[in-house]
């Protein structure tokens, strides 16, 4: 308890974080119960779980909730997860529906213990939000389904507005944090997304020891192939059994790393210690539709 403690008090000032609170979060927070849907704001403790769900938005995490991968950094749970559950879509739908979301994120635990790795299901769950929610945009935040561009175009040919893969770390530091991906083959990923002519988004965390080449070298490889939104955020370790942070990032040299990332080419890079991939996602596609 107590090394719980310090390590909450090296927290510097800028990664403050307030409480959740407020009617629409509790309205948000009730729907989604009531529907018996899993969030990432809530199963990767997101830091902005209150501003989103105060703005009605969120990002539903499909497949259930616990993850058949355990990624150093994540702090969704890890373990044989339960069957799918086909009646998940219309719930999804019908939530956002009552929510009045504009722009929905969704995204899943990895489901390596199925043949398809839960593309199907994706694919489903897409166009159910859509024939439930016509005028709402989705971004998807898709596992890299071990690079089979079959099951990718399962869910390009639902037609999402943004397919997002996040690459998490830079190459040197995959295997550290990441069990089974591969940096690799999830700039494959990324290449296959953006050669359909759907929007392809990425992100990385920072404080992981990661230097600043790295950093750049690792924007010249998703422009490289086709990425045109780009995340950066301060790593937080879930808990004191995962990764430890190395640095905690100043805003200022965020500040600096987004200005590098658009005159290199990125349209749209959203970087600040909070960032997470699907915060403000609703911007991202505002700016792509330029």
């Amino acid at each position: 308890m107590e090394s719980e403690k310090k390590n909450t008090r090296r927290l510097p000032r800028w990664m403050k974080m307030q409480m959740p609170k407020g009617e629409s979060y509790s309205r948000v927070k009730n729907i989604v119960n009531h529907h018996k849907l899993h969030t990432i704001c809530t199963s990767g403790n997101c830091p902005n779980i209150g501003d989103c769900w105060n703005r009605g938005t969120a990002t539903f995490m499909i497949l259930g909730d616990i993850c058949t991968r355990s990624c150093k950094f994540c702090g969704v749970k890890t373990g044989k997860p339960l069957p799918p559950d086909w009646d998940e879509p219309m719930r999804v739908a019908e939530s956002v529906r009552l929510m009045n979301i504009k722009h929905c994120v969704l995204t899943s635990v990895d489901r390596d213990d199925l043949d398809d790795g839960g593309a199907a299901f994706w694919a489903e769950t897409i166009r159910t939000m859509k024939k439930i929610n016509p005028e709402t945009t989705i971004e998807t935040l898709i596992p890299d389904f071990d690079g089979v561009k079959e099951l990718i175009d399962k869910v390009i040919e639902a037609k999402p507005e943004v397919i997002s893969h996040n690459l998490e770390t830079v190459e040197r530091l995959t295997s550290q944090i990441r069990t089974r991906a591969k940096y690799r083959r999830s700039l494959e990923v990324i290449k296959i997304i953006a050669d359909s002519g759907v929007t392809a988004k990425s992100g990385i965390m920072l404080g992981l020891g990661e230097t600043e080449e790295e950093i750049l070298q690792t924007m010249d490889d998703l422009l490289s192939v086709g990425c045109s939104v780009f995340t950066l955020g301060q790593y937080l370790a879930p808990t004191l059994e995962h990764i430890q942070v190395k640095e905690y990032v100043t805003p200022e040299k965020f500040e600096e790393y987004m200005q590098i990332g658009l005159k290199k080419g990125f349209r749209f890079v959203e970087s600040s210690p909070l960032v997470r991939s699907s915060y403000h996602a609703e911007y991202h596609v505002e700016s792509n539709k330029k």
